[in-house]
Formats: structure tokens, sequence, C-alpha cells
């Protein structure tokens, strides 16, 4: 076993945060209950492969992190040919199709969230898991990849094997869909 490793102490130092962690992304207790066992069985079975260059918990997140895409993986298999023409015609409607640049109109706006205060800031996350809970899977995957995890466009594609048009066309309907629920529900 990895000497840098301490997998006695793991779920007293790093279950709560990684819990947390799932729960942000996934919003179902008992799967991210599930994915923080599955993650630890895992780094179990792959401490050999632990080199130090992270910390213990960094190491652990990344297992998580995988799970997670797994999951989004799970339940969205992509679009269906159908949808996918369909995306790329609709994507002209709303990109220049020289530049590849938002059409003034169709582009993304303030919406007046930008408040700083910390209850209102909890009370609207609160709100934002709700309206997430209400996209298609394909499309909440997206977005969680794109604005929670900061993850390239590149990398959502290849992991939730879109292609780059539909990614664009999905982050906009994704978009528009929680501004509209935000706007009901919040503002």
């Amino acid at each position: 076993m990895n000497n840098l490793l301490n997998p006695h102490q793991w779920v007293a130092a790093h279950a709560d945060y990684l819990y947390n962690y799932a729960i942000s992304r996934i919003n179902d207790e008992e799967q991210a209950k599930d994915l923080v066992q599955e993650t630890f069985l895992a780094a179990l079975q792959k401490t050999n492969s632990f080199e130090g260059r992270s910390s213990e918990r960094t190491w652990l997140t990344a297992i998580l992190k995988n799970k997670i895409i797994d999951v989004y993986r799970k339940k969205s298999s992509g679009l269906r040919p159908a949808e996918t023409v369909a995306a790329e015609q609709e994507q002209n409607e709303f990109f220049d199709q020289d530049t590849g640049h938002w059409l003034k109109e169709f582009g993304p706006k303030e919406i007046g969230i930008e408040d700083k205060d910390h209850i209102i800031s909890r009370e609207f996350e609160e709100i934002l898991k709700k309206c997430l809970l209400k996209l298609p899977g394909l499309w909440k995957a997206v977005f969680t990849m794109k604005h929670i995890d900061e993850e390239p466009t590149d990398t959502i594609c290849a992991e939730l094997k879109v292609t780059p048009s539909n990614f664009w066309v999905i982050i906009h309907r994704a978009k528009l869909n929680l501004r509209a629920c935000l706007q009901k529900n919040w503002i």
C-alpha cells in the first residue's frame, strides 16, 4: 500500500467534502452517498497508482469527478440523429455564420443576480438547484460541467459524445431555460 495515503482516515477526513461536491452536481442524496462510497472503493483499488503529486483529497475528488461524469453519460446518451440535424440547423439562428459569435438578439444578458449577500446567495443556490433539476439530463450535464466544474468545451464534447455545434445549442437552451426558471422563482 502507498505510504502517502491513509485510507483508515478517509471517511472522517473527506466524506463530508466529497458528499457536498457530489450533491452539488447530482442533486440526489442517495446517489451522492453511493458515489462517495464508490469513490472510496475505487481509491482503495488504485492506491498503488497514487504518486503523491496532489493531496489525498484532490486525488479522491478526481476519482469522484470521473464517477459523476459516468452518471452524466448514463443519464443522457447524447442527441439522437434527427435531433442532431435539428440542433445544427437551429444553431444557424443563434450564431453568426462567419465569426461563430452570438447574434446580438440571442446573446447572453445580465439577469440582475450579481448580489454578494451570503443569505441571498444561499437562497439563490437552492433555487438554481431546483431549476437545474427541471432540465433534461444532457442539458444539465453540459451546463454543470461547463459552469460549475469549469471543464473545457472539448472535454465536455468528448465525455458526453456531442459535437461542438450541439454543445453550443444545448448550452444556449439550458441557459434560456434556467434564466426563465430563475426569473419566475427568484427575481
